[in-house]
Parts: structure tokens; sequence; C-alpha cells
């Protein structure tokens, strides 16, 4: 992991990156601080960063990380108030049939750490989302995050019977690959296809929020990452 980390915006008080896929924001079971996002941030600042929020592993898009104590308070304190808005860009498997609607299923995280929908024991979670374009076996998906529970993306469009196109807990670790959708498409014998996309099917792809210290309202937002808009064309192309 030596490549440094995209900085899209940075002040005396917070740093906000775009995250690439395949790198941890904490440390985790046999990852290493300094090869989280967090250390590396860390390292590449020439100083200490307090994580406010995080994302999955092969998750790609915006994350903020504060510079200082008094911005960690501040904007986790936004979060735990529903002030920051977070949107998301999926693909998942299936037809959705509704254009928009509004997902408000409690999900309860076990003392393994094992997330599921469960109405009676479950936290309140709310997640919004509109279609953007439907393909064929697949269906594109704008998200925005009204609470912010562990895999709540994930484990909402699970319970809704359309979990994420790529994902290996709640629904297929198969990646997309363009004979899958191109009819009589050849590769080269020997050789293995490569896919178009193979990791999770999710991207942060703004996030708004107060700077700490004033009143000012900021919308970060980065573009979809190269994997996902390869995948994109070619659905557009033979997918539909």
């Amino acid at each position: 992991m030596k490549k440094e980390i995209d900085i899209i915006y940075e002040d005396k008080n917070i740093v906000v990156v775009n995250k690439r896929s395949g790198i941890s924001v904490i440390s985790a079971l046999g990852v290493r601080e300094n090869q989280t996002l967090a250390g590396m941030l860390k390292k590449q600042l020439k100083q200490n960063v307090w994580v406010i929020h995080s994302i999955n592993r092969d998750t790609t898009g915006v994350l903020v990380f504060a510079k200082n104590l008094q911005a960690y308070r501040d904007i986790r304190l936004q979060f735990e108030n529903s002030k920051v808005c977070k949107k998301y860009i999926a693909l998942v498997s299936g037809v959705l049939e509704e254009d928009k609607g509004t997902i408000n299923k409690p999900i309860l995280i076990s003392v393994r750490n094992n997330v599921s929908a469960d109405i009676v024991k479950g936290r309140a979670s709310v997640t919004s989302f509109k279609i953007l374009k439907r393909f064929r076996s697949y269906t594109l998906v704008q998200i925005l995050l009204l609470t912010g529970r562990k895999d709540q993306i994930r484990v909402h469009f699970w319970s809704l019977g359309h979990p994420l196109a790529i994902d290996s807990e709640y629904g297929t670790s198969n990646p997309i690959i363009l004979s899958d959708l191109k009819h009589g498409y050849k590769f080269k014998s020997g050789k293995l296809e490569k896919p178009l996309i193979s990791r999770l099917s999710l991207h942060a792809v703004a996030l708004t929020l107060t700077l700490p210290g004033s009143n000012e309202e900021k919308i970060f937002e980065v573009s979809l990452p190269k994997d996902f808009k390869i995948t994109l064309k070619q659905l557009c192309k033979y997918g539909s």
C-alpha cells in the first residue's frame, strides 16, 4: 500500500479522502494499523487523525477524518443528530419495481457481530432510495442513509430480496464478467477472463456536513471508480 491516499479536501480541522477498494479504515483481525486507511493517513499527514465514521473494506468513496478532538466531537454530534447527508450508489441484484422508496427495518447486531434485520429486537434503521437505471439482471440505485447501522445498505437490500450485485456475506461473491452479458463473447483460449468488477458493488458518492467552527455547509463528492464505470458501460451496451 505505497500509493498515497487521495485527499479531496483539507483544512485545520478535517481531512476528506476518496477511499479506494481493498483497504480497511481501522484495524481488524489480521490487519495492522499501518495497513489501514487511518494509519496510512496519519503517516501521510505526519499527524494524528480521529476516525469519525467508517465504510467496508471493499466499499469506495468519501470519508471524513478529524484532525483534532474538538472537530471529532463536532462532526460526531452531527452524525448522531442525523445532520450529515450520506449518499451512495449501489448496483443490486435483480430488477427493483419501485422507482423510489424507503426501507424502514430495524437492524440487530449480535454479540458475534452478526447482522440481520430484526423488527422486534433491532435498532431503528432507515434507508431511502431511488432507481437510476434498470438492467436485465441488475438495478442501479442512489441511496440516502438516514441512519448509520453496520452493513445497513447491504442488510436492507438483502431483506428486499435484492442484495448487492457482489456481496460475499449477503449475496454472491461471483464477479461480473463480460461473457455473462455479451452474447457470443469469446476470449482467448487458455486465459482467465478478467472481471469487470469483483468487489462489493457499493460507492459512497457524496457527504454533506457543516464545517467545524462555522455555519458553512459543504458537499464533498467523488466520481465512480474505474471498475464501477466500466461495469455500467458494459451493462448499458449488453445488459439492458
